[in-house]
């Protein structure tokens, strides 16, 4: 009887003791669920600066402990953006919050991979976002701005102007003369070590024609595209003006470094004009506070939007962030675009990476010197055009000016090329 009663005791021990791991196994398996259930945004941004994850950490973490959700960042290089977008989409593996700037819409409008933001906007929305009318194309808003206002500057070197006894430019034919009075071997080695404009042509991708080619080509009096976005138009009198302009500044009067076609513009920037080897630099307005200011602080430099030929013009991205249709939350994501852009975001942003707001709640951190410049002249520095095949026309645009630039090409030669290529492409698209 004992023996029974001992079994009985073993076995309603086991029981107990079994039911009891299985409740912690439970618990704790609930509390796994618990956090696995906690949702994830990803979001892809291209780096605006050199480190932008620590400065973006606290702003997301600041959104995640009130939403009870996981951001997962992604720094995507400029080389090849678009390409990896486009990856990405068709394997159903994109963010659920992007970053676009205006060439890569068209295509990815096109495919449905961007939502529509129309109807989540307020009146409120409308009227605090500084840049929201440049976010409206293809008959919706299809991202809002967040990098805006940092326009493509002429910068020029005082003390280099002050020697040969010039002023700043105004007109292409001012800074032609001042850039060969500029070019020249100043410590009499035989060898011209102070150039007249510092330009880089050997970008592997486009981006470079931000400084190189859009604003000459306003200033010429040009346009990319026809109104109807359904022809190619830089290849007219006045695009091959302009690149007769900058192929003759190379060649003819031979006022960019002979090293031109294997650095980028920023090399150029960085390694000659902000050392005082160059009287001029087209560059970002923001890298006088992120670059000179910082790290060339004996440097007496100037800056102006545009020259002048037949108009003025010069180039500034409107960046969008973009709500993905493949996002796995839309109400969730584009709450977190609301709070990426927010004063109190932005405010700490921009002090990281100081630019104009673009919102009228926040408040001015960029550079002192362009404030005003940049309020006055805001006709004047302007967005590309939305417009189809914008990545693959200025891509191979910008190869083909390359080829110019070599030497291979002539103007018309190179412009037409690239017209034929791009009106091929828009063909395409009626019928």
């Amino acid at each position: 009887m004992k023996s029974i009663k001992k079994k009985l005791a073993l076995f309603l021990f086991i029981i107990l003791t079994l039911g009891t791991l299985s409740a912690c196994k439970s618990k704790s398996t609930s509390s796994n669920s618990d956090d696995g259930e906690k949702k994830h945004i990803t979001v892809w941004l291209p780096p605006i600066g050199e480190n932008d994850k620590p400065v973006w950490e606290p702003i997301f973490k600041e959104f995640e402990e009130k939403n009870n959700c996981k951001i997962d960042l992604e720094l995507i290089p400029w080389e090849n953006y678009p390409e990896k977008y486009a990856t990405a989409i068709a394997a159903g593996k994109g963010p659920d919050v992007g970053y676009m700037y205006a060439e890569m819409f068209p295509k990815f409008i096109k495919m449905g991979a961007v939502e529509d933001l129309t109807k989540r906007l307020d009146k409120k929305d409308m009227e605090n976002y500084i840049y929201i009318d440049d976010a409206k194309e293809m008959g919706g808003i299809y991202g809002l701005p967040i990098e805006a206002a940092n326009p493509a500057m002429l910068y020029y070197n005082k003390d280099i102007l002050e020697k040969i006894g010039e002023k700043p430019p105004k007109t292409w034919e001012d800074f032609r003369r001042i850039a060969k009075k500029a070019t020249k071997d100043s410590n009499g080695d035989g060898k011209i070590d102070q150039w007249g404009f510092a330009q880089g042509w050997g970008q592997k991708f486009f981006g470079d024609l931000n400084w190189n080619w859009y604003g000459f080509l306003w200033q010429a009096g040009g346009e990319l595209y026809n109104d109807d976005l359904k022809t190619i138009k830089f290849n007219d009198k006045a695009g091959v003006e302009t690149a007769q302009f900058l192929k003759d500044l190379k060649f003819k009067d031979k006022v960019i470094p002979d090293n031109a076609m294997s650095k980028t513009n920023s090399e150029m920037f960085e390694t000659l004009f902000a050392k005082g080897k160059a009287a001029f630099a087209i560059n970002l307005s923001s890298k006088s506070s992120e670059v000179l200011e910082k790290s060339f602080k004996d440097l007496k430099y100037g800056m102006i939007t545009s020259l002048e030929n037949k108009g003025k013009g010069t180039f500034a991205s409107v960046d969008q962030l973009t709500l993905m249709s493949s996002a796995k939350d839309k109400d969730l994501s584009f709450k977190l675009i609301k709070h990426m852009l927010s004063a109190k975001s932005m405010t700490k942003f921009h002090k990281y990476h100081p630019r104009a707001p673009i919102t009228k709640d926040e408040p001015y951190q960029g550079d002192p010197k362009l404030k005003e410049m940049i309020k006055n002249d805001k006709g004047v520095y302007r967005p590309l055009k939305v417009a189809p095949h914008g990545v693959e026309v200025y891509d191979y645009l910008w190869k083909q000016l390359q080829k110019m630039m070599n030497g291979e090409v002539s103007p018309k030669e190179a412009l037409d090329e690239a017209a034929r290529y791009g009106n091929d492409l828009l063909k395409k698209d009626t019928k």
